[in-house]
């Protein structure tokens, strides 16, 4: 885990209240010794990165700052269209107080900072007693896939115990030593288990700005292969990704293949359009879309991933 290493810059200085809130971050790799039959695919695994964050703050920050995570996991959701999720909010048991450590008072606190930023950013919560983790209550979010399994992405977790493991400290305003809260955060989770519901989320069928292909290039014989390069050049230029699909098949056969594979664009080039320096544009799904020159072509990409970016977001 990342914890450990976070507590020890957070103390590698003095810290003072104006310090704080103090954020650290990094994509890390983590490891779990899973029991035998608990693996599954990419959901489970025992090596994954983490997208790990960790705040070091005042008890009166807490509210503030899950109300800031709680804008960035739901940002992520938008932009990627996940609409079926729930926010579990894992509070102590009360009937076995026994289980965890910290005050009673700074669970109290932390408890209804966490259910009243829940209520103002309006999410769709679900409480569960006993399922607080023994250091501290947390949120975590619950995404339905495909076929309407519930996976837990993001989570933010209050924590008293490192800080109190690791003597964490920070001068008040009052001139006297304080003990930090630590919240843990982690808006997707683990990136193999985020991936494997997202690919069940789209089936496959990526938004154009996020697949990994976003054009293949098919020359209509062996004779245009070298256009049909200088093509991909220009359209890595504008950070367009593809490939020249340069087979000896028929230009159907491509576009067939291209369409399975949900690529979203299809550029047919031939002697025309390399005469022209054009390319025939065809979308998936969507058919003939004409020819125009390659620049042209860049600028119609950009718009068409702008309109899909500020729709969901």
């Amino acid at each position: 885990m990342n914890c450990p290493h976070h507590c020890e810059i957070f103390k590698s200085r003095p810290r003072s209240y104006k310090d704080l809130p103090a954020r650290f971050a990094e994509f890390g790799t983590v490891y779990r010794y899973e029991q035998s039959g608990e693996l599954h695919g990419l959901t489970r695994v025992r090596g994954f990165t983490q997208d790990d964050a960790h705040i070091f703050c005042m008890q009166d920050q807490v509210k503030d700052e899950f109300k800031k995570v709680i804008d960035l996991v739901l940002y992520i959701f938008k932009t990627l269209d996940f609409q079926n999720f729930k926010a579990q909010i894992s509070l102590r048991d009360p009937e076995n107080p026994t289980k965890y450590i910290g005050s009673d008072e700074n669970w109290a606190k932390a408890e209804s900072a966490i259910i009243e930023a829940a209520a103002e950013k309006n999410l769709p919560t679900v409480v569960e007693l006993g399922e607080a983790a023994f250091y501290g209550p947390k949120l975590d979010f619950m995404v339905q896939d495909a076929l309407g399994r519930e996976w837990q992405l993001g989570t933010i977790q209050v924590d008293y115990n490192l800080p109190e493991r690791f003597e964490l400290e920070y001068t008040g305003a009052d001139n006297q030593k304080h003990r930090p809260v630590m919240i843990h955060r982690a808006p997707f989770g683990s990136m193999e288990r985020f991936v494997a519901v997202l690919l069940e989320h789209c089936a496959g069928d990526f938004p154009l700005w996020l697949t990994t292909e976003q054009v293949a290039i098919l020359p209509i014989s062996d004779k245009y292969n070298d256009y049909a390069k200088d093509v991909l050049e220009l359209l890595n230029n504008s950070d367009i990704r593809g490939f020249v699909d340069d087979r000896n098949e028929k230009i159907g056969k491509k576009i067939r293949e291209a369409e399975l594979k949900k690529i979203p664009f299809m550029l047919v080039v031939g002697e025309k359009e390399a005469e022209e320096k054009q390319v025939s544009v065809r979308q998936r799904g969507e058919g003939d879309k004409g020819s125009m020159a390659v620049d042209a072509f860049a600028t119609l990409v950009g718009q068409a991933i702008e309109k899909e970016l500020s729709t969901n977001v």
